[in-house]
């Protein structure tokens, strides 16, 4: 086979997404190397003090520094973008380092956005805390209300911000939809895919501009270490995005690309699976708690809506239990099988309580709002059989007395 460089997508943008997350951006070293080379270097020498200048000037190719290059981070840069149907990516040291420089890279004093209410606890932090610290404000809305964005559009909003899937409320945007109502005032739509990934939904194909990641969670996919990504046109990444993260820093390891390059391998294999998996157990929920929330499940308030623009329902569950805190408390102490643990994405099977863990630093008023409630709880299905994770839910519930 023909060795492949990252920048080579003569070839690479003709593959499928699964067979882009095995080789697409693929780089060799002159030994010819099958697996990614990680390259543990803080800098670069050059042959010459006329190609370094050069190199910072921007007139010759080649890596300075790895806060702003490296070649394995590069290689996860070219997958994801190639995946995500994106013109470019640029990797962080995590999912909310992403987010943040999604936002603050576009965004000055005096500027307006719009977000969806339904989202990570620290998403919601950035929109009510950090960003108005600085002088731009934002309107929540509902994010299921397509005429909500379309009303809280104002004369100095810059762009929207929303998830969809929401966490954890899997609360489900419109995305051809409030894509179009951005571009029609000339907005830019800034769209966290953590929960479904390329694999399952690509929100440029619905018209967002640009997609954010925590690739933490299903991309690694196993519970190692932390990533971020922003997808985006060559514009956005290279000039708006790259001049911020230049001089602020939010730089992803080289060992940390290395091994999400690893979990891409298997990202189609293991999504799909756990797709399957969370289906029968959110099936079997259902019939055994008062609510439960999967996209995939009929009765998801917006499920035709979810599987026109996902492919499966992806790996998460929420649940709802009547009695409150003390209720969800037990029902994750009671389960043997299933880990309490704040993650989603990994091949284990995972519960929290997003009001006492994700969520605790937002009010309760807030909470509410989004619908977050203490009797909630959060379940991210792993690549267990998913009788042994339907068993243990059904000796737990009994154990609490549903």
């Amino acid at each position: 086979m023909k060795k492949l460089t990252g920048q080579d997508r003569s070839i690479t943008t003709k593959w499928r997404p699964a067979t882009q997350a095995v080789r697409g951006g693929t780089a060799r070293s002159h030994f010819g190397e099958t697996s990614e080379a990680i390259f543990l270097t803080s800098g670069f020498a050059y042959d010459c003090a006329a190609d370094a200048a050069a190199r910072f000037a921007g007139e010759q190719k080649g890596m300075t520094y790895s806060r702003l290059q490296n070649p394995s981070v590069e290689m996860l840069e070219e997958r994801i973008a190639l995946m995500e149907g994106a013109e470019a990516a640029r990797c962080m040291a995590s999912g909310m380092a992403a987010m943040t420089a999604a936002l603050l890279c576009q965004l000055s004093a005096g500027d307006h956005l719009v977000a969806g209410r339904a989202a990570f606890g620290s998403c919601r932090w950035l929109t009510d805390t950090l960003l108005p610290r600085f002088g731009i404000t934002a309107t929540i809305v509902d994010g299921t209300d397509n005429d909500a964005w379309k009303a809280a559009i104002r004369p100095n909003t810059k762009l929207f911000f929303f998830e969809t899937p929401a966490n954890p409320t899997l609360d489900v945007v419109d995305l051809e939809a409030v894509c179009r109502i951005a571009k029609d005032s000339g907005l830019k739509t800034v769209v966290d895919n953590a929960f479904a990934t390329s694999l399952l939904q690509r929100p440029m194909d619905y018209g967002a501009d640009i997609v954010a990641y925590s690739a933490t969670k299903m991309m690694d996919g196993q519970g190692r270490v932390l990533a971020g990504a922003v997808c985006g046109t060559n514009e956005f990444i290279n000039t708006t995005l790259l001049a911020f993260t230049r001089n602020t820093g939010p730089t992803l390891s080289a060992f940390n690309a290395w091994v999400v390059l690893k979990g891409l391998e298997t990202l189609d294999l293991r999504i799909n699976r756990q797709s399957e998996n969370a289906l029968k157990v959110a099936r079997f929920l259902e019939t055994r708690v008062p609510r439960t929330l999967y996209p995939a499940l009929e009765s998801h308030p917006q499920h035709k809506l979810a599987m026109k623009q996902m492919s499966a329902g992806g790996t998460i569950i929420s649940i709802y239990l009547d009695g409150g805190r003390p209720q969800a408390h037990a029902l994750l102490d009671a389960l043997e099988l299933v880990d309490i643990s704040n993650n989603i994405g990994d091949s284990r099977t995972l519960m929290t309580h997003p009001c006492s863990t994700t969520h605790a630093g937002l009010s309760a008023e807030v909470r509410a709002e989004m619908g977050v409630e203490e009797g909630m709880l959060r379940l991210s299905v792993g690549l267990e059989d998913p009788l042994d994770v339907i068993d243990d839910f059904n000796r737990a519930l009994t154990a609490i007395g549903l």
